[in-house]
């Protein structure tokens, strides 16, 4: 019925995109396949989609897009369209963002220039403890290359750089414009190629300033480079947020990694995670990838066909409509890990959270490293590697990354992409939605966690029911653990009470007995 009410509204995004040649860097990365994935299912008439990749652990780059198509996320475009007509959509770029030149033969330069009309520069390392020279180059130095490109490409309408809304950290409420980077851009990418890695690493903290991390200052600077090129170019920079996994499509709650709050999850599911450090009642700005994929082309066809070019920066963020506080995070993940828990949790879900550093660090020594030692200890015993002090001091250095962003607060301007959205027709509305006003948040976290088990933790749906066993042995261990630790406390309260009054008697009988001499 729906379907027949839209007969005759055209698509005019689609429309936008037809026939036009892209260029996507960081296709293999979270973002970039769903955007793959996106243009393949809902925008056929597109034209040839060109993927920068590099070989990586001995793959080449079209054994890796072979990997790409095989993941689940293109199960529903396979049926759709069939292998074949995907593989023949897309056109594998030998390349590497990081590397001088782009990696690219004067063949694939030529044909990129001749052909490319829309640019999606999505390529960075989303490392926030990324060695600084690494990120400078892949970051920073990489978009300097891409923008050079671009200059040289004939069809060129759009340059779209993927940035991020946590570059600016400074900027308590960020606007929609562009800001100074940090630094000239130009002599931190001459310096660091000069340097020698331990040169850098040692000046790493001087450079960096107030920024907390080599992740906010390179991409800080990439945004310098961008609007430095905008005269000369039509470019734009999109700064997403937080991405998060699916909402809707293509698969509820997918993701492919344990970044952000994915991560938390897990760790919090698996039992592993029972204190952070935060300010529960403050929020960060998450965005649904499939949410950001909408945002992004939704941003592409204002500025290519409703010709906006006034607007060259959109904040692509939802904590100006759509507040969730960490608090509210921890609730509704553990509301979820009850109901779908994990297979093999270390101990029951539990913990809080602390706004006092002290007591933080107390429940990291008892709750976080003298487990994980005791555990390592039998599983030495049993004659298998120990893995929980490792597992911890990963949680611990994810600890110091976020413990940053989760105890300061920012807020982000998004008029320009709610103004496009005022833009849509009934159609687009649907097709393109960029609102999260029907979100069922405990649906989402149950998709979340349906989706991690399967696709990141690889725990098949017919484990659900042994999981829920083992989280009731679970819980009811945790419960006897804790009535025991409690009478262990008051016994020894008890005797402590005894043996002092015991030795106040004896005290005092030896002063009254030095005083009678």
């Amino acid at each position: 019925m729906a379907e027949t009410k839209m007969e005759g509204i055209p698509d005019r995004i689609a429309e936008t995109l037809k026939g036009r040649h892209i260029l996507i860097t960081g296709g293999t990365g979270f973002l970039g396949k769903v955007m793959l994935e996106r243009l393949l299912r809902c925008m056929p008439d597109i034209g040839t989609i060109h993927l920068l990749v590099r070989p990586k652990k001995g793959k080449d780059p079209k054994h890796r897009l072979d990997e790409i198509f095989n993941s689940a996320l293109f199960e529903q475009v396979k049926a759709q369209r069939g292998v074949a007509a995907l593989h023949k959509s897309v056109a594998i770029i030998n390349g590497d963002v990081s590397s001088i030149g782009l990696g690219l033969s004067p063949e694939d330069r030529k044909l990129l220039c001749d052909k490319i009309s829309i640019v999606y520069h999505a390529a960075a390392t989303v490392r926030f403890d990324e060695l600084l020279k690494r990120a400078v180059l892949l970051n920073t130095r990489g978009t300097k290359l891409m923008l050079e490109l671009a200059k040289e490409m004939k069809q060129l309408v759009l340059f779209a750089h993927i940035s991020t809304a946590y570059c600016h950290l400074e900027e308590k409420l960020l606007g929609e414009k562009p800001y100074p980077p940090p630094a000239d851009p130009h002599k931190i990418i001459k310096c660091v190629e000069w340097m020698e890695d331990e040169v850098v690493e040692a000046m790493t903290d001087k450079i960096l300033g107030n920024l907390p991390n080599t992740y906010a200052f390179t991409k800080a600077l990439s945004e310098g480079l961008v609007e430095e090129a905008m005269p000369h170019i039509p470019a734009i920079i999109l700064r997403p947020s937080i991405v998060i996994p699916a909402w809707k499509n293509p698969i509820p709650g997918w993701t492919d990694n344990i970044n952000g709050p994915t991560g938390l999850l897990i760790g919090a599911g698996k039992g592993v995670i029972r204190t952070m450090y935060c300010n529960q009642s403050s929020y960060a700005d998450y965005l649904p990838v499939d949410i950001a994929i909408n945002a992004i082309l939704a941003c592409t066809w204002n500025f290519i066909y409703n010709k906006d070019h006034e607007k060259r920066v959109y904040n692509l963020t939802s904590s100006n409509e759509f507040q969730v506080s960490w608090q509210e995070i921890i609730d509704r993940g553990r509301r979820a890990t009850d109901k779908i828990p994990l297979n093999g949790i270390v101990w029951y879900p539990g913990g809080s959270m602390k706004s006092s550093r002290l007591l933080h660090n107390i429940c990291v020594l008892f709750f976080h490293m003298l487990p994980a030692y005791f555990i390592d200890a039998m599983i030495f015993l049993a004659g298998h590697k120990p893995i929980m002090c490792r597992v911890h001091r990963r949680i611990q250095k994810g600890f110091e990354v976020f413990e940053y962003y989760a105890n300061n607060q920012w807020d982000f301007e998004n008029a320009n992409i709610r103004e496009i959205r005022e833009k849509f027709n009934p159609r687009e509305r649907i097709a393109y939605l960029l609102h999260g006003d029907d979100m069922d948040l405990d649906a989402y976290f149950e998709d979340c966690i349906k989706a991690a088990r399967i696709y990141i933790l690889n725990e098949s749906p017919e484990t659900l029911p042994a999981a829920r066993r083992h989280m009731r042995i679970m819980y009811w261990v945790d419960i006897i653990t804790k009535v025991l630790f409690f009478l262990l406390l008051i016994y020894t309260a008890l005797s402590w009470s005894d043996s002092f009054r015991a030795l106040l008697v004896g005290g005092w009988s030896l002063i009254a007995e030095a005083l009678s001499l």
